[in-house]
């Protein structure tokens, strides 16, 4: 059975007093027991990250990895690095990481199977530009995407994955795409993991959507019936808001 997720991206932002006040405001939250709740702070502060949050719920993710286990790769971060200091699921494919350090459906196909070879829980994102809403090609874009990245994976690899559909056109422009638009997109996915690998697998995929959730639209848009959560941008850096959204299944 599919689990609820709200997973907060905070992107490059947070100094570690920041990340640390942050995470103590966040843990002073009334959250929803029933939704997993995840953060994923800057590299630089996911160790300390991990350390305030082992006694509770709230998981940590990295965002991003390298698909080479060590090297000559300056500046990036290995999968057993992350995990050497507790952190055990990685957030794959943003949009952001496709728009500015080029990243194809090719690569983030290596660094997933990177990821789960060692059981690393991965948050794969994908989605459509707004010129491929505007073309009609939305959907043929969230195929080809999946099916490079993900769909020569065996049945066993998705109980490690969560899907996190972004609509790009929709992240951080204050633009939203509606309820109906995220469940008509978020039913199609469904529909393309349960024609690869079935029924059971694709009922038990969680899929999130990422693209300017806020505390006044969370509710609407977790209502609808294959929209398992989010990955959240701006507001999950406001433990309130943060807070609203994660709370938003019992509104």
């Amino acid at each position: 059975m599919r689990k609820h997720i709200v997973a907060g991206n905070w992107k490059m932002n947070k100094t570690q007093t920041e990340t640390v006040e942050l995470i103590n405001e966040l843990k002073q939250q009334d959250l929803d027991a029933n939704v997993g709740v995840y953060i994923s702070p800057a590299f630089v502060n996911l160790s300390k990250a991990v350390a305030l949050t082992a006694d509770g719920n709230i998981q940590v993710a990295a965002q991003n990895m390298h698909q080479s286990p060590n090297g000559a790769f300056t500046g990036e971060i290995a999968v057993n690095m992350l995990q050497d200091i507790g952190v055990n699921h990685v957030i794959l494919g943003h949009s952001e990481r496709r728009a500015y350090f080029g990243e194809t459906d090719e690569l983030l196909r290596e660094k997933v199977q990177v990821a789960l070879d060692v059981d690393m829980e991965v948050i794969f994102c994908f989605g459509e530009e707004l010129n491929e809403r505007k073309e009609g090609t939305h959907f043929d874009v969230v195929k080809k995407q999946l099916t490079t990245a993900l769909f020569a994976l065996d049945v066993s690899a998705w109980r490690n994955i969560v899907l996190a559909y972004e609509p790009v056109w929709a992240i951080g422009t204050g633009e939203t795409a509606s309820p109906e638009q995220a469940q008509e997109m978020h039913a199609y996915i469904r529909s393309l993991i349960e024609y690869h690998y079935g029924v059971k697998c694709a009922d038990d995929v969680s899929i999130l959507y990422g693209g300017s959730v806020k505390p006044a639209n969370a509710a609407e848009i977790f209502a609808q019936p294959d929209v398992d959560g989010g990955l959240i941008g701006g507001a999950s850096l406001n433990a309130t808001d943060f807070a609203a959204i994660v709370n938003g299944f019992a509104s």
